[in-house]
């Protein structure tokens, strides 16, 4: 019975977010397509935003397509958690309520990759799991990653909240009417 719940977990979940990559970068199901997303990422900061939206959107349809498949485990999940732990930083400031924007659905995503990374594929899968060397290297290349990402969207954060405290102590000058 583990193993049925795992692929069946597997398969909505990383079908999921293939689908969610796609409109990032495809355009699919509804999605705003490659420039418009990273027209976003530029606006939060993340630079070169097409380039930063490019690895978001093929981290979810990759790291979606091997957790649904069960290739190259923990590959799959190790990758939807970088992705969704930048995804959850994204949406901090709209609180913690995904009907404002928040940080719900990708702290959920966030923790159900990180459950499938903990219990495995179980037998049903399509291919074989990952050596302990590979993943090794790839937990570390993931981090990497994900921690230079955060890094830049904090650090853009940080300069957009000083540039509008700057602009609030100016003082505000009137027109006259000609």
């Amino acid at each position: 019975m583990r193993h049925v719940g795992l692929v069946i977990a597997r398969i909505i979940f990383g079908c999921y977010l293939c689908v969610h990559g796609t409109q990032k970068l495809f355009g699919w199901f509804d999605g705003a397509g490659l420039d418009a997303t990273g027209a976003g990422f530029e606006k939060m900061g993340m630079r070169p935003g097409k380039l930063m939206a490019a690895v978001a959107g093929a981290s979810e349809l990759g790291g979606g397509l091997l957790t649904a498949t069960g290739i190259a485990d923990p590959l799959g999940p190790l990758t939807l958690v970088g992705t969704m732990a930048v995804a959850s930083t994204v949406h901090r400031k709209q609180g913690p309520m995904a009907n404002k924007g928040g940080f719900e659905l990708p702290l959920t995503n966030l923790a159900m990759a990180v459950a499938l990374m903990s219990a495995g594929t179980g037998v049903l899968r399509l291919g074989p799991h990952l050596s302990n060397s590979l993943t090794r290297k790839a937990l570390l290349g993931g981090v990497i990653v994900a921690g230079g990402s955060l890094a830049q969207l904090l650090l853009a954060g940080r300069k957009q909240e000083q540039n509008q405290a700057t602009k609030s102590d100016e003082p505000i000058v009137a027109e006259s009417a000609a």
